[in-house]
């Protein structure tokens, strides 16, 4: 084995060891691990394009940041270090699970291609349809979501 396959894997190994530990669905991430050792958030898409810009910008590897044990891509070194700055402004509420779905009380897919910013918080949604039910009462909605949350956090999907 060479010393740089070698290195990897200890490398990866230390940071399962080190990583903070999550709950069962804390977080809705992508099946396998990004080059950092964490499961990748948001679809790769890049959280400050979204807040910042309005844009869903795919993010690249080249550009990624780890927090609270997910990692999230960015479009450039700018956004990777706004995010390093200040990561609590930049993450997708409800663990990056679809806003309307914790409303009511499930946690489905967040799919950025439907996202919202609403008072500077980045919401993101199953699809078109329900980002529209979404649009009929945005604070309702939030409201409901926000009442559910703490109640599902720690609960897998599939429980739900």
């Amino acid at each position: 084995m060479s010393r740089k396959l070698i290195f990897a894997a200890t490398a990866l190994t230390a940071l399962f060891a080190f990583g903070p530990a999550m709950a069962a669905d804390e977080a809705n991430v992508t099946p396998g691990l990004t080059y950092s050792g964490a499961p990748l958030g948001l679809h790769g898409a890049d959280p400050v394009s979204l807040i910042d810009h309005g844009e869903n910008t795919e993010g690249s590897a080249a550009y990624v940041a780890a927090h609270d044990g997910v990692a999230y891509y960015f479009a450039s070194e700018q956004n990777m270090k706004a995010f390093k700055a200040n990561p609590e402004r930049y993450m997708p509420q409800y663990g990056g699970f679809c806003a309307f779905g914790v409303s009511v009380g499930k946690k489905f897919d967040g799919d950025p291609s439907f996202a919202a910013v609403m008072h500077d918080k980045l919401y993101v949604f199953l699809n078109e349809d329900v980002y529209k039910a979404y649009l009929k009462d945005q604070a309702g909605t939030v409201a409901k979501a926000e009442a559910n949350w703490g109640k599902i956090k720690h609960t897998a999907a599939t429980d739900l």
